[in-house]
């Protein structure tokens, strides 16, 4: 698994790849020069 990145203010956000609901693929890159908010819940799915 790469390093994580913490992307600085302003600085472009690096690639995601990432499985979402359904099983399915979502790609950063198939949203260039649009406006996307990516949210994260570390918890989601786990025990606890």
């Amino acid at each position: 698994m790469p390093e994580p990145v913490m992307p600085r203010t302003g600085q472009p956000a690096p690639p995601i790849d990432a499985e979402v609901t359904g099983g399915k693929r979502f790609f950063l890159s198939d949203h260039l020069g649009r406006w996307v908010v990516v949210y994260f819940y570390p918890r989601a799915n786990t025990p606890g």
